[in-house]
């Protein structure tokens, strides 16, 4: 099984490693066969750096590498000149071109890059006439490489934001089922781990966000990606929503977790519209990746559902824990609606029409008082 897994791995990695080789190579190439270079060991530095950055700091990355290496060479060519080579003048290069990209406000690559450039110029090439700009057009060359590879031969942009919204939605569906459960069985220890899985889902979360924000730039601006542009734009109007859910899933399980605590009384109805909320997000992987909205109709329906089952809890129990989650879980089956393409009136005034629906059902089958009308 680990084996398997490594493999897919690797596979997943395949076009990553061929862009990789592709513009490192070719910024080689062009260093020693146009520029006349030697030993452009910045050009495939740069190509490499470029790739491994998400798409939208590839401009601004290569900014900074064109300005840290620049500062690394004339730090390095500069002192070198005057004091020669040996560890102190190597701590002395790097420690002044670090200062130096701190004082004009680099950011982590530019301090980073200035410092490797000072001592790839002490070590491999130290200057014999002055600063040699050689090295600033291969990484200005690297860099531009890196670019027109990523922009040429892109990764898929769908599968990228498949691939790391699934395990958010399986670890978000986990969280809420652990919510219920610890509900449903009035566990302490069980509701302080759901909080924990909770807390956890913030990574995921941020993750998707990135990988959104990099397919929708290449989808932008790589031609064989642009028709996969109206897709990507399911899991855009999904990221926000979806952040916002894992917050308040987070809440829920703190408010869980206090009405366990108390002792307070919660409906076994609140854990079922928990347990329908995790068959919403069950259900998100297939609405998102729809062309035509079929496969939204389940988890609209299994949100309605806990949004309204949540609200006559509410009507008929008012202690200060119940009034907690079911806001929580309100506001949650809102989002994940809103995630599917709703706008927040519409979300909300479906929420108020299930909660009528739910209620005349349950006066159906158990003859229940009648419930007034809700408010969202």
């Amino acid at each position: 099984m680990r084996l398997r897994e490594r493999l897919t791995d690797v596979r997943r990695a395949a076009l990553p490693i061929a862009q990789a080789t592709l513009a490192a190579g070719a910024a080689w190439l062009i260093a020693t066969e146009v520029w006349g270079h030697a030993r452009p060991f910045f050009a495939p530095i740069a190509a490499i750096i470029v790739l491994g950055a998400t798409y939208m700091e590839r401009g601004r990355r290569t900014v900074e590498l064109m300005v840290g290496v620049t500062l690394g060479i004339a730090v390095g060519d500069l002192l070198i000149s005057v004091i020669g080579v040996g560890t102190w003048q190597l701590m002395g290069v790097i420690a002044l071109a670090m200062a130096t990209a701190v004082f004009v406000g680099g950011g982590p690559l530019l301090i980073t890059q200035a410092s490797v450039s000072a001592i790839l110029v002490v070590t491999l090439q130290p200057p014999t006439e002055g600063i040699y700009w050689g090295r600033m057009i291969d990484a200005f060359t690297g860099g531009l490489l890196g670019i027109a590879v990523s922009i040429l031969i892109p990764v898929d942009p769908l599968a990228l934001a498949r691939r790391t919204v699934r395990p958010l939605l399986h670890e978000l569906a986990e969280a809420l089922e652990a919510i219920a459960t610890a509900l449903d069985r009035r566990d302490l220890d069980a509701g302080e781990r759901a909080l924990v899985a909770a807390r956890a889902l913030d990574a995921k979360a941020d993750a998707f966000h990135r990988a959104v924000v990099a397919a929708g730039e290449t989808a932008r601006i790589a031609p064989p990606r642009w028709r996969t542009r109206d897709r990507l734009s399911h899991y855009a109007t999904a990221d926000p929503q979806l952040d916002n859910a894992v917050r308040n899933v987070r809440v829920l399980a703190r408010g869980a977790l206090r009405a366990i605590q108390l002792g307070d009384h919660v409906p076994p109805d609140l854990g079922i519209a928990l347990h329908e909320l995790a068959a919403t997000v069950r259900g998100y992987d297939l609405a998102l990746a729809d062309h035509d909205g079929r496969n939204a109709a389940q988890p609209r329906h299994s949100a309605l559902r806990a949004a309204a089952r949540a609200t006559l809890v509410l009507e008929r129990t008012g202690n200060m824990s119940v009034s907690v989650l079911v806001g929580q879980v309100r506001s949650t089956a809102v989002d994940l609606l809103r995630g599917l393409g709703l706008d927040g009136d519409d979300a909300r005034a479906a929420v108020r029409a299930a909660t009528l629906e739910v209620a005349a059902e349950e006066q159906g089958s158990v003859g229940a008082p009648p419930v007034p009308r809700p408010t969202l």
